[in-house]
């Protein structure tokens, strides 16, 4: 069965509200085997949401609507629905009567426009909504099913579970299935490398291997569909084992793992902590480590005020050798600016110099970006935890540089 999503609302073109509707649709499906390959979203008009059903009803067996069942005049889903499928509007005097007791229990008075609610496509199988007032529906039109649900996102997850998921299993003509995913995240490797690596991968059909780049990290996603769970894990089990022999140390973690997660557990591990001194990028760049600054587990080292012009490689080892001490590791970070780490036209590239003392015997890398922006302090700060990552776990034996 192949369905997909319509997310209705011009506040979702605008940027106003987030879609999370469309991913929690999204992962239910997945678990219930049904293949989705198509996302859209279309204001607040009648005509384009007609035009968007009639697209989606071509070339899907199934396209779930949400939002756009208030009673409102701009909440325009079931006159919509209507005319895609060609089965016009009928009050239904059942769910006057539903609406009105809901409004009773809480004590307020039904309005008129909340008569709107109350009208269905012709043959709809009503959804029942016990926890709002916008009734649900399902239309079994020729062209395809049309599944309509409201826009509150609490609202949608019930109906979704409680409703929705049961109806598709039962009219999905093929055996119960899932679909299940494993997710590698890599840092330090960029998303061409790791395209060469695996290239032979991506072109399977079950699992299906895919790649997703971010700031500083690529995902690589497996993805298996299978009866049964047992049987999903039974595929996806070579697969990512091979992934992860190629990628090696460039995968740092799996699923729901944080690089700082995985950064922390290691420190903690090792017994060992880690003083930053920088001259190179502003603490802002470190803002999504706040779980190890809080555990402890980093300090900055402060740099007096005549190392604060440090620019070379030779200043970045001085200072991760100041930092260094008895169970902490020193990193220091110094540079010369340039234009970030995507110079505009004109602008010189900036370099930054990473130095990390474990030992006796320091590692100093240089990185290709130094600038005032955002994505280039990003990619520093990536950088040097990934540094202090890739040296942890070669830590048998680490001997820490005397302060």
């Amino acid at each position: 069965m192949n369905a997909e999503i319509l997310s209705i609302g011009t506040e979702l073109l605008l940027g106003e509200i987030v879609d999370t509707n469309a991913r929690d649709i999204a992962r239910a499906l997945r678990q219930i085997g049904v293949n989705l390959y198509i996302k859209t979203t279309v204001g607040d008009n009648r005509e384009r949401i007609v035009q968007a059903l009639q697209a989606a009803l071509s070339r899907s067996d199934v396209v779930i609507t949400t939002g756009g069942l208030g009673p409102t005049v701009d909440d325009m889903t079931r006159e919509a629905v209507a005319a895609a499928t060609q089965q016009p509007l009928q009050l239904r005097e059942d769910l006057i009567a539903d609406v009105g007791a809901l409004f009773k229990r809480l004590g307020r008075e039904m309005g008129q426009n909340n008569l709107r609610q109350a009208y269905l496509p012709v043959g709809a199988i009503v959804v029942h909504n016990p926890v709002g007032t916008a009734p649900a529906f399902i239309v079994e039109a020729a062209s395809g099913i049309v599944i309509s649900l409201p826009g509150v996102p609490r609202e949608m997850k019930y109906l979704l579970s409680h409703d929705v998921l049961p109806y598709l299993q039962r009219r999905s003509e093929t055996p119960s299935a899932l679909i299940k995913a494993v997710v590698l995240h890599t840092v330090g490797v960029g998303e061409s490398h790791i395209d060469v690596l695996i290239a032979d991968f991506e072109t399977m059909s079950n699992p299906t291997v895919g790649l997703a780049a971010h700031e500083g990290e690529t995902d690589v996603r497996v993805t298996a569909k299978a009866p049964n769970e047992a049987e999903a894990d039974r595929l996806l089990a070579p697969v990512v084992a091979e992934i992860k022999r190629r990628l090696g140390d460039a995968i740092f973690g799996q699923d729901e793992d944080t690089l700082a997660q995985v950064i922390m557990n290691l420190l903690q591990q090792n017994r060992l902590k880690v003083v930053v001194a920088r001259t190179a990028i502003a603490e802002a760049a470190f803002a999504g480590w706040e779980a190890l600054w809080q555990a402890g587990f980093f300090r900055w080292l402060s740099v007096p005020a005549g190392q604060m012009t440090a620019t070379t490689e030779t200043d970045a080892r001085t200072l991760a050798q100041q930092a260094a001490g008895e169970g902490y590791f020193g990193l220091a970070l110094t540079g010369v600016p340039g234009g970030g780490r995507f110079p505009e036209p004109g602008e010189q590239p900036g370099v930054t110099f990473l130095a990390l003392v474990a030992d006796t015997t320091p590692i100093v890398t240089t990185l290709p970006f130094n600038g005032n922006d955002e994505v280039s302090h990003g990619w520093i700060a990536r950088s040097a935890l990934n540094a202090v990552r890739l040296r942890l776990l070669r830590a048998d034996n680490i001997q820490l540089a005397d302060c």
